[in-house]
């Protein structure tokens, strides 16, 4: 069918991949065309078939779904994301939207609304819960959802909307693992003063005092996991 709607499923949990790959396979007018388990290959296949969406877990172990759905985004990709999550959060819903995502749900989303979901991305819409918004209705839910926010949450009103860069994600992770700046600088091939200048600038977007704080506010987020 010349009418068929392209979809890439991202997600490290084979299980899970497979479940939302075999559920939206079986309708007529879903193909689902590639499914990777991290970040990066997940990429690598938005690039390849230029699907028109792709379901993309939160919470990868390499690059996770807020920073691949920047990446598509500056990389002028087709693709319209959805996000799943399984910590649905109230500012990890506005992360994920201003990051350029179509759509935010919670996993737990039953198979059905799944594949409405794609339709709805793949026409145009958002979608964040049950609510479906054209561009100015979206723009104008994130300005209504402001005032809402907790004090600690207060920066994703303001612009402009940073997220961690690529090198600071790899960084931010070892700092997760418990790695020292002279250990992270072996690890990533970088000097230590880099690592300083890096770890300064985590802290800075984030506007968090410490490196604890840093990876609690990570956690909360899905950016980073700790094995």
């Amino acid at each position: 069918m010349t009418d068929e709607i392209t979809v890439v499923v991202v997600d490290d949990h084979p299980l899970f991949r497979q479940g939302v790959t075999d559920s939206l396979s079986l309708e007529p007018d879903i193909q689902v065309v590639g499914q990777a388990e991290n970040g990066q290959k997940g990429l690598d296949l938005l690039r390849k078939f230029r699907p028109q969406v792709a379901v993309v877990d939160v919470n990868l172990p390499d690059m996770n779904g807020q920073v691949l759905t920047l990446r598509a985004g500056s990389e002028k990709l087709p693709t319209r994301i959805i996000l799943l999550t399984a910590y649905d959060d109230h500012g990890q819903r506005i992360y994920g939207i201003r990051a350029g995502a179509y759509a935010y749900s919670s996993k737990e989303i039953q198979p059905e609304a799944l594949a409405r979901m794609v339709r709805i991305v793949a026409s145009g819409w958002y979608v964040v819960g049950e609510q479906v918004f054209d561009a100015n209705e979206l723009a104008a839910w994130l300005q209504s959802q402001a005032p809402g926010l907790q004090e600690t949450d207060s920066r994703l009103d303001e612009p402009p909307y940073q997220l961690l860069s690529e090198r600071e994600m790899e960084v931010l992770k070892c700092i997760a693992s418990g790695l020292s700046n002279k250990e992270i600088a072996l690890a990533l091939g970088i000097s230590h003063q880099t690592v300083k200048n890096h770890v300064t600038s985590i802290l800075h977007k984030l506007r968090v005092d410490d490196r604890t704080q840093a990876v609690l506010y990570a956690l909360r987020y899905g950016w980073v996991r700790i094995k």
